[in-house]
Formats: C-alpha cells, structure tokens, sequence
C-alpha cells in the first residue's frame, strides 16, 4: 500500500532513472569488449595519447620513443621561397567574385533586328522590356552610324537572313559564352512578356540540353523533326550552345534553307540531336499568333492572356498596346493575389493566442516600430491644410508647400475615396475641413497618417448632417531594389582644389598640417592645387608685395620636406569669385577624366573621407557634395568651460546645410554640364555670379547628385568673411551660415539668460 503511494512520486523520475541504467550497462559492456585478450601490453594514457591503435604485440626491440617519434598527423610548416632565378609573376585576381568562381548570370536575350525596323519597332521592343533583363544586344546586318540611345546594337555587315542567324549564333558564344546559361533569341516584331520569360527559365535545370520555343514542322520534311518559329521566341541552354558552335562553319555551308529559325533548328538537329519542344517536364512554353484585326484591349482568351510571346505586331503603337495590357492584367493578378494572402492571413490569426487582434494593421504590412528607449520614440508632425508645424529650418510654424502640399493634398482625397468605397451606397462623404492632421514616419513599414476630418455624411434619402471622423492611413514601403552601379575603385586619384582669397591666407598653416599628415605622410594618391585668387588693386603689386607670398614660401617648405610632392599654384585676377568662373579654369587646366575635389581653407584632409569621396563620385552617373559638420563656437558653448579635446555631434555643433563650397566630381562631367549651360548664358555673365557649381549640375545634368551628410568632414569655428559683391541670395545663405554656426538656440538662449542676470546684478 505504501509501495503504492510513493510510486506517483517517482514516476516524472523514471525516464531519467531508466536512461541513467542503460547507460551505465552499454558503458560498462564497451570495456569488456576493448580490453581484448588479457595477455596484450598496456601503455600509460598519457603515453599512447595522439597515437594509432596497435592491437599487435610490441617487439622486443621497440620502444614508447620510437613511436612518439611518428611525424605523420604532425603539422608542418612550409615556409615561402622565393626563388630569385625566376621572374616574379604577379598575380591578377579577377574585377568580381562571381567571374573567379564560375557563378553565371541567368539570362542572355538576343533581338534580331533589321534596318528598316531599328528605330521603330526596335525601340519600343527596348522600352518595354530592356528594364527586365540585365543583358539585352540587337543584331542586325547593316552599318549605321545612327544608334538609338540606350540600346547595345551589333552590326554584322550582312543583311541576308541566314548569314544573319549564323553570326549572331557565333558571336554570341564567343563574347556571352561563359557569362549566362540560358539564351532567349527573339525578332524586334514580338512582343515579350518579360517577366514571364525570367519565371520560366527559374523552373529549368543548367544540366538539360534544350530547345524549347513553338514548335514547328520542316515543309516537305520528317514530321518528328521540328525547329522553333523565329517570331514567338525560342530559349537556348548553354550546353546547346557549346555543341552547336564547332558545326556552324558546316551548317553554313551545307544546310540550305531561305528561313533562318528553320536553318538554326536543322542545324541543332543534326549536330547536336534534339529537336525543337514546346513542353519540358511541367513547364510550357505559351505564344500567341495576333491576328489581322485583334484589339488587345478586348481580348480575353486564356491563350492570349497566359501567352509568353505575343506575334506579329505590326507597328510601334502596337506593342505599347500589348505592353500595356499585360501589365494590367499582371497587376489584376498581383492584387488578387494579395487579398487571398490577406484573406487567409486573417483566418490564420484566429488560431493565435491573441485571435484576430493579432493580425497587424494593414493585414501582411509589419508591425509599428516598438522603441526600447525613450530616444527611440518617433514623433509625430502636425500639419492643417496650410500649416506644417515642423519645418527643416527649425522653425516652429511654417507654410505648407511643395512636396508636403502634395503628400498631404493626396492622403486626404486617398481617405476620401476609401471612405465612400466602404460606405456607399448607404452613405456619402463630402469633405468640409481637414481639422488636425499627424505623420510620423516608420522605417519598418512606411509614412503613417492620422486625420480628424469634417465631412458632411448625405444618405439615399436625400438627408445630409457634419460628423467628424479620424481616419488612420499608411503608405507603406515598396520592395527593397538593388540599383545596378557602376564599378568604382578606392585607387583613383583626387586632385584637391583649394581656392584662396586674402581673407582666408590666416588659417593655410592648419590646412596644410593636416594635409600633410593625413595624406602625404600616408602616400595617399592625392594631389594638391592651389588657387590664389588676386582683386585687380592687388593683382597690379604682386610684383611689389604679393599678398599670398606667405603662403607660396608655406608651400615650398612643404615640397622641401616632401622631396617627392609637388604643389602647383594657379593665379587668378577677378573682383566678383564665382565658383563657375574658377572651375571653368580648374577645368581647362586639367584632364577629362580628373576626380575633383573642390575643398575651402577650413577643411580637414583625411583618408577616410577621400575614399568616400572617390566610392561616392562615379562618373557620367552621380556626383557628390557632401554636408561637413561645422562645430560651435567655443566662446560661446563652453563660456568659462574647458573645451574638449574632440567634438560631441549635436552638442557641439551642426552639420551645415547652407554651404555648397565642398563638391567631389569627374572634370568630363562638368564640362558636359557646362556645355549645356552655355546656350542658355549666351553673353549674359550674371548667371555665373548667381549660380554655384551645385545649381549647374542640379539644372544642366542628368547626372545623380548625392548629398549626404559626411561626418568625416568636420571643421572648425571661424566666422567667414562673406562678399558683398556676390549675388544676394548667396551673400544671404553666407551670413545665414555664420548665424546658424554660433550654437544651438538652446545654448544662445541660455547664453542670453546669463547675459541678463549679469546686467541685472
């Protein structure tokens, strides 16, 4: 009875006690069974330790040193030889890691095109899918110095269709061979559904030979032998390619045929044994033949609205028609798709602890960001239709406009459409005032909204009455895209353009100290030049007393030190310095393919920011102006304080959005934009006096530009001398900037204070 009553007790207990018995029993089992024999020789653990079993007897003559002494699972040290007989051979790794390790891109599409439909419907095949693929080449047979912007045309020489085919087929192994494992060859009058195309070729195995296209058969030929039709598109594999290429000279010359799909297919045929297929294991290659009179706009057969390739489109208009189409039908699938995710997203949250409270608002978005700490609590902006009541100037109250009117205008008419879509047809909303109105933005899920709205609610009958209602919206954050960019590199060299006036000759010693020690004293591939800028009263006694002649002999210690270092010097004679009108000089001066960087006498040389400002400069696509922080006046921030050895961001100064002075870009890109710029000046001078080199790229370029804020650019206070005889509104910003870099308004404010007391008293 008591057995009984303790057996309860015991019984969370008896797995572990069973598990610890059988443990106990293997263990003891597995020694009886590597002791062996009772007459074999022990050794001392700590002897045999590292060395292999020997179930054998010892010999006579053997000892425990000899085999301690068994060098073979002993690492070895192999030192490096060179060998001074022969050249050393220096090693060249490849531009990216995909090409040293084999790794091919998906995707190779080839457009055969012709003369009479290269600036036609070769152009509108190119704005309809060229975005899709990431390797897109024309071919067509004749020579033209007329190339359509944005496409990469091969010019054969030869227009005859099949001598066509045979080239394009050649030069695409020799040049694509090894970068792709798919080949989509198509003609400039069908219509490709691209992302279709992209989603097939996902479903296909490298390691299959395949010729997969509308499969058509040989007139007068084998019925069981077909070839792909030309004008719906046809895929290719790489191992399809290889073998085809060393028979092309053969099917050239042997293989007649006025067609050239049915030329390529009979040579895939015979050379490398398989024939054209429209079905491969569960994947279907789907076209469509247009007719004469098809709108696509009407049309809605499964055939047409599941079709890869769309053929024959007769005209440009055509395939913008299809292009549209397609993509509405895409879109209708994509939302579709998104409300049965939707839908069973919210049937699942019912099986959740929290049930459908669970589910996040709106259904599939992220949740709102959480803040661990108060200083990661984002905060709301207020607006009203014609106020924002946080503005970037820091002021508290500002007038709602541009970008902001915009967002704010389209939010309000998104609620109101949303809200008669949910209501009608019982209820229809009119809006009368927008009363308050709140945005934050989340970087986890997008810009939210919040809106108090007075709208006027009329029913069916006719019966109308004001409500108010708050309207919470979101607008969530597309897809993260990787943009493509060109290639940069850390080794390019940047050549440092430090203009200089009278008033700026006091602080070269600190540019130069950190010049040298930050570059020179680093071998950084840096170059300095200087720009000394005279007024006409100077420029007429510099041979008399040269206003900058401390700075040249500043100068010339620097190259004695550095014996290898050379710092030339350009002189400038202006009353009004432009930055136009002393880059139009730089420019002239130097190479196309220079990499400026356009510093002030206030900047600090470093290697980090120069190799930011060589990665971030790419040319002939961005250009780049950095926003160095600018630190506070130490008068004034510290008063009867220590100043510290290093800034503190944010206390101890601010990153300066007025300047525009400091600027990295290519010399080709400048001139190009300038040359654009030049029609529009003609021979009036005063834009130059009005514009930066900023508003030049800003206005006359295509180009990219990048302005961040650099937190490796950090200067100095100084009050800046700032000159009249510039244009108002840069003479304006200029004494905005000193203003704005005495200290934060907390810190004048208390400055203030103090001052008062100290009157008072």
């Amino acid at each position: 009875m008591r057995l009984t009553s303790l057996l309860p007790l015991f019984r969370p207990a008896l797995p572990l006690i069973l598990g610890l018995s059988l443990g106990c029993s293997l263990s003891l089992l597995r020694v009886s069974w590597s002791q062996g024999n009772g007459d074999e020789s022990c050794m001392d653990v700590g002897e045999s330790r590292g060395l292999p079993h020997n179930h054998g007897h010892l010999g006579a003559g053997a000892e425990a040193g000899e085999l301690g002494d068994n060098k073979e699972y002993e690492p070895r040290i192999v030192p490096y030889y060179k060998d001074p007989n022969k050249p050393h051979k220096k090693v060249l790794r490849t531009r990216y890691i995909h090409t040293e390790l084999g790794i091919r891109d998906r995707l190779f599409v080839g457009v055969l095109t012709s003369k009479a439909t290269l600036n036609t419907l070769a152009v509108s095949v190119n704005r309809t899918v060229a975005h899709h693929f990431s390797r897109l080449v024309y071919f067509t047979g004749f020579r033209n110095t007329k190339i359509p912007h944005g496409m990469q045309i091969v010019s054969h020489g030869d227009d005859r269709p099949v001598w066509l085919m045979y080239r394009t087929i050649q030069y695409i192994y020799e040049h694509y061979g090894n970068e792709f494992d798919w080949f989509y060859l198509t003609q400039d009058n069908t219509y490709t559904e691209a992302e279709r195309i992209k989603s097939l070729i996902s479903h296909l195995s490298i390691n299959s030979d395949l010729y997969l296209g509308r499969a058509e058969e040989f007139i007068g030929g084998d019925l069981d032998s077909r070839y792909c039709h030309g004008g719906y598109g046809y895929v290719l594999s790489r191992s399809v390619l290889i073998k085809l290429q060393q028979y092309l000279d053969s099917c050239r010359n042997d293989i007649l045929s006025a067609r050239p799909d049915e030329w390529l297919g009979r040579c895939i045929i015979d050379f490398v044994g398989i024939g054209c297929i429209d079905k491969h294991k569960d994947v279907h290659y789907r076209s469509f033949q247009l007719g004469k009179n098809t709108d696509p706009d009407k049309e809605d057969s499964g055939e047409f609205t599941k079709a890869f390739t769309v053929h024959l489109v007769s005209d440009p208009t055509l395939m913008y028609r299809l292009h549209r189409r397609f993509s509405e039908l895409e879109l209708e699938k994509t939302y579709r798709e998104i409300k049965e995710l939707q839908m069973e997203i919210r049937n699942l949250s019912k099986l959740t602890p929290d049930e459908e409270m669970g589910a996040t608002w709106p259904i599939g978005i992220n949740p709102p960001f959480k803040p661990k700490t108060r200083f990661e609590v984002l905060s709301w902006d207020y607006f009203t239709e014609e106020q924002i009541y946080s503005c970037v100037e820091g002021s508290p109250k500002c007038e709602l406009s541009g970008v902001n009117k915009a967002d704010v205008s389209d939010i309000v008419e998104t609620a109101m459409r949303q809200l008669n879509e949910r209501y009608q047809p019982l209820l229809h909303f009119r809006k009368r005032q927008l009363l308050n109105g709140y945005r934050r933005f989340d970087p986890t899920r997008g810009m939210e909204y919040t809106l108090d709205l007075v709208l006027d609610a009329h029913t069916q009958k006719g019966y109308s009455r004001p409500i108010a209602k708050r309207v919470s919206l979101l607008r969530p954050l597309g897809s993260v895209e990787i943009i493509p960019m060109p290639y940069v590199t850390e080794a390019t060299r940047v050549q440092v353009i430090l203009p200089l006036t009278v008033h700026e000759q006091d602080f070269v010693g600190n540019f130069l100290e950190a010049y040298s020690m930050n570059a020179l004293d680093l071998h950084d591939n840096v170059l300095l030049t200087f720009l000394f800028i005279y007024d006409p009263f100077d420029a007429q006694r510099v041979s008399q007393n040269d206003i900058f002649a401390s700075v040249k002999s500043s100068i010339a210690e620097i190259e004695k030190r550095y014996t290898d270092v050379k710092i030339p010097w350009i002189s400038v004679k202006t009353d009004v310095p432009s930055q136009i009108k002393i880059m139009d000089i730089i420019s002239k001066k130097h190479p196309v393919d220079a990499l400026f960087f356009i510093a002030n006498v206030w900047t600090e040389i470093n290697g980090e920011f120069l190799n930011r400002c060589r990665m971030n400069t790419i040319n002939n696509w961005q250009v780049f102006f950095p926003i160095h922080f600018q630190e506070y006046n130490p008068a004034i921030v510290y008063r009867e304080q220590q100043t510290p050895s290093s800034a503190e961001f944010v206390k101890d100064g601010h990153f300066d959005r007025r300047t525009f002075g400091e600027a990295c870009f290519f010399n080709s890109d400048y001139m190009a934009a300038r040359t654009k710029m030049a029609a529009d000046i003609l021979d009036n001078d005063e834009m130059l006096e009005i514009m930066e080199v900023y508003d030049v790229f800003i206005k006359y370029s295509g180009l990219h530009v990048f302005r961040p804020v650099e937190p490796a650019l950090v200067q100095k206070y100084s009050y800046r001398t700032c000159n009249p005889r510039l244009s108002e509104e840069l003479y304006h910003r200029c004494m905005l900037s000193n203003l704005e870099g005495l200290a934060s308004r907390s810190q004048l404010a208390l400055a203030m204070f103090e001052q008062e007391q100290a009157n008072s008293t």
